[in-house]
């Protein structure tokens, strides 16, 4: 089967392709893209892991034709970034 691994930073994207004997886990996925080779800062006890933007356990089964996402860890509140890049009000 064939899975994709992909993964982002502000300078990169990677979207790896993996072959994989079914059964494998989102962790053999992962180690057989050499994804944390290309990426050593990447700690996968402390990331969040998805398949199609589902979160999923590490040791999940992966299915064929799934696509594994590595999420970065959040450096600011979501919440707040729209407030500060907008203008404010006077009133």
């Amino acid at each position: 089967m064939k899975v994709g691994v992909v993964y982002a930073t502000p300078q990169r994207q990677m979207n790896l392709s993996v072959s994989l004997d079914d059964g494998a886990t989102v962790r053999q996925a992962i180690d057989r893209s050499g994804l944390l080779t290309r990426c050593p800062e990447i700690d996968l006890a402390a990331v969040k892991i998805g398949v199609w933007g589902k979160m999923v356990d590490i040791d999940s089964v992966v299915e064929d034709g799934a696509r594994i996402e590595v999420y970065r860890p959040i450096t600011a509140d979501p919440r707040t970034v729209k407030r500060r890049n907008q203008p404010a009000q006077e009133g």
